[in-house]
């Protein structure tokens, strides 16, 4: 590993490091991937990284290419203490609200570790049921905390994956390409064809009457 990307992941770590030092072993990252988008799920990913882990690459995953997000999610499942990730399809997000079906995302994600972590990290949210651990809020989390980081991988490949399946199915939309988001083409292809069971009805009223 160059001198510069160890440098830059042991400042990623800070965060978990100063828990660490305070007798804590089992640090959780917590992140969401696709609030924004005008279909699909929002998918949250909860990963407890070793103390040592030092994966080359790891980063906000808004800033890593996609086929090394693919990469890096084989490595992070590979390394990981555990981890988990929570599908919220769109019924729950036209339901809830997208906050809180993150939310829910946030707890269910929690609930599939399979070791139960002292303290989570959690990309720029409150109000959540971490099941009864402390967690810390931390904004713009995904960029400055390792593990927030992983999860953010975990999350994002993971939703990019279903958004590539849907596009199978619905090919009309393209969402292959834009994974959901409001694109100039999704919009055309919405107006053109109308919505597929996986729009999320909140989010599309401004585009399409039904």
């Amino acid at each position: 590993m160059k001198e510069k990307e160890e440098e830059r992941l042991k400042e990623l770590k800070k965060i978990e490091l100063a828990y660490h030092k305070n007798g804590i072993k089992y640090i959780a990252g917590i992140d969401e991937a696709g609030r924004g988008p005008l279909a699909g799920p929002v998918v949250v990913g909860c990963v407890i990284m070793p103390e040592d882990s030092m994966i080359e690459g790891i980063n906000d995953s808004k800033k890593v290419s996609e086929k090394k997000r693919e990469r890096l999610y084989d490595e992070i499942i590979e390394n990981a203490v555990s981890w988990s990730v929570a599908i919220i399809d769109r019924k729950d997000i036209d339901e809830l609200n997208i906050l809180n079906a993150t939310k829910k995302g946030v707890t269910e994600a929690i609930k599939g570790l399979e070791i139960k972590p002292e303290l989570i990290l959690v990309d720029a949210l409150n109000g959540i049921d971490t099941c009864n651990i402390k967690y810390d809020s931390i904004i713009k989390g995904d960029a400055k905390c390792y593990s927030i980081s992983a999860a953010s991988i975990l999350a994002k490949v993971t939703r990019d994956r279903i958004m590539r399946q849907w596009g199978e199915v619905y090919p009309q939309y393209g969402f292959a390409k834009h994974k959901g988001y409001g694109t100039k083409a999704h919009i055309e292809a919405l107006k053109e064809y109308g919505p597929c069971p996986i729009h999320r009805r909140t989010f599309i009223k401004h585009f399409v009457d039904e």
